[in-house]
């Protein structure tokens, strides 16, 4: 086994339950607000938007919730996905550490994000929606939920972060072949992206705003989230648990589960069933989330209430932030441009049970290079941060002398980040700069929320 490259499970090995790991956090988990009232949201603050089943997922106590056969059979189109030992990796860093990627990549829509948009497709379509809309940055996210909605037969509209918009066309054209239509955000096709018309590049935060209007404001249309909530954190869980089975495989244990956060769906597939056995203190496990130095949430933002849009339709959230209203740098990374993260997420960074560091774009793109010239693959601009962390694990394990088991999360593939691959062999990538003032102006601008420890 000790040579062994690939780690493959069967079809009868995907979960039949989805992890969820609220009922495991510590402390009571922090509900989100109504902004009206100041009150925790409930059902009748969601149903304009979400139908009852993913507002059941959304509140759950439960440890586990069964995954509908129909979901898994769509899943079979690409679950379970493989996990690598990274052998050559290992040798060109000359690391006694032992790196396993588990890749996400060989779904139709080249990333993790069709995990939850089928489980969201599937449930609009029993609720009887007709339409979804939704918001993308890089392009991931819109992409599965057009693969998803046509699947099930829905019509989907796709709010595109402008400069991702402009840096992916291809990314556009895969969404529109699956039959979305494509807006560039802030657009003049919304009240809340004509407010924005100032913020060309756009951002995550003000798509969303501009998908929820419109969910909002039709009765057959309802909103779909790719990351952020608790019901996507949940879905994505099927990723750690088909790891767990191929880490037992391999006849290893991981020391540390290393991923890329922009809202926190990837991080939390992977290393949520890991993060529940320490927990309940069946392991000993370390996390590290690697997230992009223009848009540092949770190494540089206040842990607040906030919205997670930028005009602020949604509820507000227990989370770091940036600021609602804050609109990060163009990075390439375009799925990793967030103000927000996860309130789950959050809260375990709080609890000082995941740690996190930033990169500049630079380096993560050096460490990509480094990856795809021993690995293969070509990774997406968001895990290329992950990768840039695994490097500093294995550095560290050879300067220690010391075994690591490194796992990481290899999100998606970057055949369509090809613009950016190109920027910097050529030697003109920036590395665009985080702005404290504007963070500190729109933390200013936070809404008038109850203090939180």
């Amino acid at each position: 086994m000790a040579d062994q490259t690939k780690f493959t499970l069967t079809e009868d090995r995907i979960p039949t339950h989805w992890v969820n790991l609220l009922p495991d956090l510590p402390g009571d988990p922090l509900p989100p607000l109504n902004p009206g009232t100041m009150e925790p949201a409930g059902p009748d603050d969601l149903t304009p938007i979400f139908p009852m089943e993913i507002i059941g997922q959304e509140v759950s106590g439960d440890a586990e919730v069964e995954i509908p056969e129909p979901v898994r059979d769509v899943y079979r189109l690409w679950r379970p996905t493989p996990l690598f030992r990274a052998h050559r990796l290992e040798r060109e860093l000359d690391t006694p550490a032992r790196i396993y990627y588990k890749y996400e990549g060989v779904s139709p829509a080249g990333s993790h994000k069709p995990n939850s948009a089928v489980a969201q497709a599937y449930a609009n379509k029993e609720a009887g929606v007709r339409r979804l809309s939704t918001e993308t940055g890089a392009g991931q996210w819109g992409s599965a939920l057009a693969l998803a909605c046509t699947l099930f037969g829905l019509e989907c509209v796709v709010y595109m972060v402008g400069a991702s918009y402009d840096q992916k066309p291809y990314r556009r054209a895969m969404m529109e072949s699956w039959g979305a239509t494509v807006i560039r955000s802030p657009s003049d096709t919304t009240e809340a992206g004509r407010s924005q018309a100032s913020h060309p590049t756009g951002s995550l935060g003000i798509a969303i705003s501009e998908a929820v209007e419109v969910a909002a404001g039709d009765a057959d249309t309802n909103y779909a989230l790719g990351s952020v909530l608790n019901h996507v954190c949940l879905h994505q869980t099927v990723i750690g648990q088909e790891a767990m089975a191929q880490m037992e495989m391999a006849g290893d244990e991981p020391d540390v589960v290393v991923g890329c956060v922009g809202g926190g769906s990837n991080f939390a597939g992977l290393s949520f069933p890991f993060v529940r056995r320490v927990l309940r203190g069946e392991a000993k496990t370390r996390f590290l989330a690697a997230e992009p130095a223009a848009c540092p949430t949770l190494t540089r933002g206040a842990y607040r209430y906030d919205f997670g849009d930028t005009v602020g339709l949604t509820p507000l959230m227990p989370m770091y932030t940036l600021g609602h209203d804050f609109v990060p740098p163009p990075v390439h990374a375009g799925g990793l441009r967030y103000h927000g993260d996860s309130p789950m997420l959050c809260g375990l960074v709080k609890h000082g049970l995941v740690e996190a560091r930033a990169y500049k774009q630079n380096e993560t793109f050096e460490a990509a290079l480094r990856f795809a010239r021993t690995e293969g693959i070509i990774p997406g601009p968001e895990p290329a941060h992950a990768i840039r962390a695994v490097l500093d694990e294995a550095e560290a394990a050879r300067e220690a002398g010391e075994e690591r088991v490194i796992l990481l999360g290899l999100s998606g593939h970057g055949h369509f980040d090809m613009s950016a691959y190109e920027s910097y062999l050529a030697g003109e990538l920036e590395d665009p700069e985080f702005s404290e003032a504007d963070m500190d102006a729109a933390l200013e601008r936070l809404p008038d929320a109850p203090a939180i420890a």
